[in-house]
């Protein structure tokens, strides 16, 4: 909390040069100018410690709170970070060339709230729909073409409230899929969205089934409470378990999950102990990064979670150029090892800033070709 405050506090000083330059040129005097500049970012930085602690204990507020407040702070918020590499390199160097321009701090935050603005509002609630071949050796003719619709980090909360996520449900139902698998991270913090969370995940509909497995955001409060709601609602939680889609003598596909890694819950091997030989297996993991583990293991397809493709990315290449390269090794789309496919979903919701850009949320359809 303190490195946050801190940071917060850091960037708000290109926010107060910004600020107090914008209403100089509106015709407001220097010395009140500079008053009221500091004025509004003490408020922004003590508005900080209040969306701090809903992050560690996520609860419903009043929707005037939310949508009123909360996002435009955070638009606020980000666009004081978004100043904050290029006003201390415009530090640097403007006084090489000339002198330092207060100019350059007031455009540069209007710039960032302008693209920051549309990252916490527009970016996040529109998604796409993405559709990937995956082939998998072995699999049985009467299973080529297989469907499933992937869902990942939901974080259903205050600022990702149950009406949002609805729209991906109704999503993913309208593929008619053979299975639906959800990895995990569907909570931001704490219980008090828990029924909220298993009613979406119980509204999903897949031929084969619905599967789930937990992320350690899951587990940031009280996890079995969840996962005994989403099995009242007919979901499938595996945790180190598998279950076999059956479709006839040979089509048959071993769909399993490992539990949360973060929180040391994972074991790969008693996820895998009843696969039966010779049957493709599918592995939810959230966390991305045992992949080489379940390639080692034989298995086909892992599909993971948790990176979110970093949230903010290079539009276009976000693959390549995303925040979470910073972190993982797996961080966005298809990877391959030998005859192992992962898929790393971009997740739907978000943690931290309630911000996207260059990163869309999706409802991935993948299908399964024989090869």
């Amino acid at each position: 909390m303190k490195f946050l405050v801190t940071v917060t506090a850091a960037t708000h000083v290109p926010f107060v040069i910004g600020i107090s330059e914008a209403m100089r040129r509106a015709g407001v005097p220097a010395p009140a100018s500079w008053a009221i500049a500091v004025v509004l970012a003490v408020a922004g930085i003590a508005m900080f410690f209040g969306r701090a602690r809903n992050m560690m204990n996520d609860r419903p507020r009043p929707w005037t709170q939310t949508f009123l407040v909360d996002v435009p702070y955070f638009a606020h918020w980000s666009a004081c970070i978004y100043c904050l590499v290029p006003s201390v390199l415009y530090v640097l160097i403007a006084p090489i060339v000339s002198s330092i321009s207060a100019g350059f701090f007031m455009w540069t935050y209007l710039s960032g709230l302008v693209v920051c603005g549309y990252g916490v509002t527009f970016r996040r609630w529109f998604f796409v729909t993405r559709r990937v071949d995956v082939p998998i050796r072995g699999l049985d003719k009467d299973l080529d073409g297989y469907t499933i619709v992937h869902l990942s980090d939901l974080h259903i909360g205050a600022l990702t409230p149950k009406w949002w996520g609805q729209r991906w449900v109704d999503a993913a139902n309208g593929e008619g899929a053979d299975a639906v698998v959800v990895t995990g991270d569907m909570v931001t913090s704490g219980v008090a969205f828990h029924e909220d969370i298993a009613d979406l995940v119980g509204g999903l509909r897949g031929k084969d089934g619905v599967f789930v497995s937990m992320g350690n955001h899951d587990y940031f409060g009280e996890g079995e409470p969840l996962i005994h709601l989403l099995l009242s609602r007919g979901a499938r939680v595996l945790r180190n378990e598998g279950h076999l889609v059956d479709r006839g003598p040979s089509a048959k596909l071993f769909v399993t999950a490992i539990d949360d890694t973060w929180t040391k819950r994972a074991d790969l091997d008693r996820a895998l102990e009843a696969r039966p030989d010779g049957v493709p297996t599918v592995l939810l993991a959230h966390d991305p990064d045992r992949f080489p583990h379940a390639a080692k293991r034989g298995v086909d397809l892992v599909l993971s979670g948790h990176t979110h493709g970093g949230q903010i990315a290079v539009p276009f290449v976000a693959k390549h150029i995303n925040a979470s390269k910073l972190a993982h090794h797996f961080h966005l789309g298809t990877y391959k090892d030998g005859d192992s496919t992962l898929y790393v979903h971009p997740g739907l919701g978000t943690t931290g800033p309630p911000i996207r850009l260059g990163v869309a949320p999706a409802v991935v359809v993948l299908r399964l070709r024989a090869v």
